[in-house]
């Protein structure tokens, strides 16, 4: 086997910053050629990029890892993403019997379920509670300032936390142990009617993610309320949904429509299949953070004044785009990309390209950009989200 050939015999081509027109010239290094062939529009851009956007592009991967006994936990804030100013992100897993810890949020938190099972409980200002198991797909909205929990089950789980503040920190938070290890014992004694000495094993700092045994059913967990229970579920079947299916994939949308308790966060979880591309659109009422579940793809992100530029995404990184500019998802890979469409918002809104054209006087249209008639007949006036 020759130098710069794989064991199959084909050759190992390092990618370098040269257009077919022949712009650029070669990269000798020192350089990431791993990186550089994960990102090859970055590398090479469209020539239809132009001009300076802000990085619109993090991957969890290049993050954080806090390692607790009974999970773990990154995220992506503007720490990480300074143009995220809306939304934050929390990528977190439990082990089996893992607990996120008794707290509450200044925030309100949003939830997607990637792949096993966990129990959330939570209480509401009136003493009304609510306790149920999540799956795959499934999702949890606890409103700020509500105190909750979330615990793995038999097989542990993994799943994605997005609170509507882009300068949120989990590890900011307002904890049970925390508040109890900066309360003074007296004052613990007081309020629960207990000698000191009841408090004298209690943790010594915020305990965040712990182990303990997995649970046994919910109705052996249950508590009974005088107050009855919450009248808004906090949980939603995001997967039992029925989808908006097109030629190149589906949607399914989620927000206070159908999920009322979500006051503040709205999504859309997105199929798109080899080959097929999220329709050239913008969403008018707030930015978008975007969660690659599966898949790579690219977008390119229009932001007026001759500005657009090309980026790249696979499973794992979160992308954005800011209100209003125009862009695209293309699956650029071999399997189905699925990712997450999330806002800041109470409804999910957005504008297709197509759509406008095609309900807009068809001389108007034509005259603004040259049109020919083959376009001007394919317009359609029912929305595809993916196509």
């Amino acid at each position: 086997m020759t130098k710069g050939q794989q064991p199959n015999d084909k050759p190992f081509i390092i990618p370098q910053p040269i257009r077919s027109d022949g712009a650029g010239g070669p990269d000798l290094g020192p350089r990431d050629v791993m990186r550089d062939i994960q990102n090859p529009d970055m590398l090479v851009p469209p020539a239809t990029d132009n001009g300076l956007l802000p990085n619109l592009k993090m991957s969890f991967s290049d993050t954080h890892m806090q390692l607790n006994h009974g999970g773990w936990s990154r995220e992506i804030t503007v720490r990480d993403l300074p143009i995220a100013t809306t939304l934050a992100g929390v990528n977190m897993s439990l082990t089996p019997g893992g607990i996120r810890e008794l707290h509450w949020h200044q925030q309100s938190e949003w939830a997607y379920m990637i792949w096993g099972t966990a129990r959330i409980t939570s209480v509401d200002q009136n003493g009304r509670n609510f306790i149920a198991d999540v799956g795959p797909g499934d999702l949890w909205f606890f409103p700020k300032g509500l105190p909750h929990s979330i615990q793995g089950l038999e097989e542990g789980c993994e799943f994605l936390l997005v609170f509507d503040d882009g300068s949120f920190s989990d590890l900011n938070t307002l904890s049970i142990s925390d508040w109890f290890a900066h309360t003074p014992p007296e004052v613990l004694s007081v309020n629960f009617g207990v000698p000191e000495s009841a408090f004298q094993s209690m943790p010594k700092e915020q305990v965040y993610i712990f182990q303990d045994t997995v649970p046994g059913s919910i109705e052996s967990q249950e508590v009974q309320s005088p107050y009855g229970t919450i009248p808004l579920t906090f949980k939603h079947r995001l997967l039992a949904q029925e989808p908006l299916i097109t030629p190149g994939g589906s949607v399914r949308i989620v927000d206070s429509t159908n999920f009322p308790i979500s006051t503040t966060v709205a999504a859309a979880l997105v199929e798109i299949r080899p080959g097929a591309m999220r329709e050239l659109h913008w969403h008018p009422n707030a930015d978008e953070w975007q969660y690659y579940l599966t898949g790579q793809g690219r977008m390119t992100v229009f932001g007026g004044n001759g500005i657009a530029r090309t980026f790249d995404y696979r499973a794992g990184d979160v992308g954005y785009v800011p209100v209003a500019m125009g862009h695209y998802v293309q699956n650029t890979g071999t399997d189905t990309l699925w990712f997450l469409e999330i806002f800041r918002s109470d409804r999910f809104e957005d504008v297709s390209l197509n759509q406008w054209m095609a309900l807009t006087p068809r001389d108007l249209v034509r005259d603004n950009l040259n049109a020919p008639p083959e376009l001007l007949d394919s317009l359609r006036k029912v929305k595809w989200p993916v196509v």
